[in-house]
């Protein structure tokens, strides 16, 4: 079993799935601009080269878990057309803005938004054709518990779709993502949203979280087969691909 870093956004006793709750609730109105921002936009292009890897699946039924503000879901909706999206997240205020944002986006029929923790969902076991997590997967309070879970809701010859934040591996982009996210990132985000601590937290999480193959080895032990991973942009986005 992954043995998982315990990497809190605030000090306190809480648990890290309670402190994490509160940390986006806390950004949510700031949430969508800094991510653009911060990335140069270029987190666009990751949602999009991580959907498409479900296009030849054709699923029907998606679960988006941590689904935040729903760009994921929202963007899957229109490129896999399935029978029926669920976004999945902790964070009441940022579904709050996942629905308006379905809603301007005339998806209501197709999207869904409902709290659930990720530990202990409420879904019945094989109801999804596919599980997406974009950006979301390192917040999880338990890893393997997590996987767990998403393998349960899975239907057999479902799919994983991962998209998470990595550290690049190679001279001088290790180097210089080092930089720019321990210290113009948590300068830049408490600026707009006024919490530094978690955009400090965001740093701590990518570092702490498994990557590339050790995140292979996590994921073929919670049950998962054909699992597979690309990174790009030089390594700070790592796409996984896996089956039940």
């Amino acid at each position: 079993m992954y043995k998982q870093e315990n990497v809190k956004p605030y000090d306190g006793d809480g648990e890290k799935g309670e402190l994490v709750e509160q940390l986006f609730n806390n950004i949510a109105s700031t949430y969508d601009t800094l991510n653009h921002r911060l990335s140069w936009n270029i987190d666009k292009v990751w949602r999009k080269a991580a959907i498409k890897q479900l296009m030849p699946f054709k699923p029907k039924y998606i679960l988006d878990i941590a689904t935040g503000t729903g760009d994921f879901a929202i963007l899957a909706a229109q490129m896999l057309q399935p029978v029926r999206l669920m976004g999945a997240d902790i964070s009441e205020e940022m579904m709050k803005i996942g629905v308006e944002k379905v809603r301007k986006a005339g998806l209501e029929n197709l999207i869904g938004f409902k709290m659930e923790d990720c530990m202990n969902m409420s879904f019945k076991d094989n109801t999804f054709d596919a599980v997406t997590a974009a950006f979301g997967i390192r917040n999880f309070q338990c890893l393997d518990k997590g996987l767990s879970e998403i393998y349960r809701v899975l239907k057999s010859n479902g799919h994983l779709c991962i998209a998470e934040l990595t550290t690049p591996i190679s001279f001088p982009m290790k180097q210089l993502f080092r930089f720019y996210s321990h210290y113009i990132l948590p300068t830049y985000g408490s600026l707009i949203s006024k919490d530094r601590a978690a955009y400090e937290y965001l740093t701590k999480s990518v570092e702490a979280f498994p990557q590339g193959e050790n995140m292979m080895v996590i994921l073929k032990k919670a049950g998962f087969s054909k699992t597979t991973f690309k990174r790009h942009t030089f390594g700070i986005c790592t796409i996984y691909l896996a089956s039940k």
